[in-house]
């Protein structure tokens, strides 16, 4: 699978990237991958459960990672700060 089937979840409304989902599935693809940090998490999973119960029932989730990245400090002498992740692969 290539990287070109992921989302990656940010700030923008989650019909958005609703669309952009089944856009890649009727596109070919039989597995993407939705990726979010943060407080965009909720809105991963919102445009997952969007996909898979309104427009394409028989797309199921395959597998989902949680994760923590590290992203260093944006002040001088402070600690890095920990950001939570999350990966959910669907697949048809």
């Amino acid at each position: 699978m290539s990287e070109s089937n992921a989302e990656l979840i940010g700030r923008k409304p989650a019909m958005n990237y609703v669309l952009a989902c089944i856009t890649l599935f009727h596109g070919g693809a039989s597995e993407i991958n939705v990726k979010a940090r943060g407080r965009a998490i909720s809105r991963a999973v919102d445009v997952v459960e969007i996909v898979r119960r309104r427009f394409l029932p028989d797309v199921k989730v395959k597998n989902i990672d949680i994760g923590t990245e590290q992203l260093p400090s944006l002040e001088e002498g402070n600690r890095p700060t920990n950001v939570s992740t999350i990966e959910i692969k669907l697949g048809k």
